[in-house]
């Protein structure tokens, strides 16, 4: 495959994730928050074990209890992100939440300096105010104007940060990436199914009325787009990749407006640019820093 092919690959994931974020708004008109959580999970559970009785059968060491706590504590990371998201998208816009939601690329290395003891990239700090300064012009200048549902998607962002931390020390463990994707998959489904059971009413027609919404969030933007993001990345390089990946929030923020109606003021479009350009200073800078005291 050529860069520029896998670039298109990176895309594409993207664009999809970006679709993903209409998909859970549209779909609360007809389903409670949690119901949608547990079906779109279970839906990607299922899409994914064919995966992973595959990956199992080249496996050279069998997985320990402590593998699978350790996979479990993923699953209930990401339910936490899973559950935020959606609960904001109820009261925010989907280019709220698109953008937000990115901010887990600046916090992923600040959790790694507070809880791992890791000395951070010198980029992380001003990154990290880049995005504080982005959500204050996301809401207009005002954080008195940031509604709830944005609150929520920024605690979303910190779940997505832990889940990502939590995952790749799982990964370079075990070498298990799909029974990982598994296992908090179904942790996800099973404790939003459990809470969802509880406190939201449910009926065959809500079902039937959000199932495009669930199966395009389980099978494509959970199983699909895994699979194009993990091939893609063999054939191009981390820069690129980061860039390409990190559109996610542009896709979001498109197919809000374009599909949604959504619009915000020239500050909020400015606060939206701020944190793109957090996320891809995070992501960039280390990787070109390093190449170039390579070449050096």
């Amino acid at each position: 495959m050529s860069r520029i092919q896998a670039n298109l690959l990176l895309l594409f994931a993207a664009a999809i994730w970006g679709g993903g974020f209409v998909a859970q708004s549209t779909a609360m008109k007809s389903i409670g928050p949690f119901w949608f959580i547990g079906l779109r999970f279970a839906v990607a559970t299922v899409v994914v074990l064919p995966f992973v009785l595959m990956e199992s059968r080249k496996a050279r060491q069998p997985l320990t209890s402590r593998n699978w706590l350790s996979f479990v504590m993923i699953g209930v990371a990401l339910f936490g992100g899973a559950a935020t998201q959606q609960l904001g998208l109820l009261t925010t816009t989907v280019t709220n939440s698109s953008f937000i939601t990115g901010l887990y690329v600046v916090f992923v290395p600040v959790i790694a300096v507070i809880f791992m003891r890791r000395s951070p990239h010198w980029i992380i700090w001003p990154a990290a105010l880049m995005a504080l300064c982005g959500i204050y012009l996301l809401s207009g200048g005002s954080l008195s104007s940031l509604t709830t549902g944005d609150l929520l998607t920024v605690i979303c962002a910190l779940f997505w940060a832990a889940q990502i931390t939590l995952a790749g020390s799982a990964v370079n463990e075990t070498a298990r990436p799909l029974a990982i994707s598994a296992i908090q998959f179904a942790v996800t489904a099973a404790l939003a199914l459990a809470v969802a059971a509880l406190v939201e009413p449910i009926s065959l027609a809500s079902i039937q009325a959000a199932l495009g919404e669930i199966l395009y969030v389980g099978i494509f933007s959970s199983g699909l787009a895994f699979a194009l993001q993990v091939i893609g990345q063999r054939y191009t390089t981390a820069p690129q990749a980061a860039i390409f990946l990190s559109s996610e929030a542009l896709f979001g923020a498109s197919l809000g407006a374009l599909v949604l109606g959504e619009t915000m003021g020239p500050l909020g479009y400015a606060g939206c640019a701020l944190m793109f350009a957090a996320m891809l200073a995070v992501e960039l800078v280390p990787e070109l820093v390093r190449r170039r005291n390579a070449a050096a």
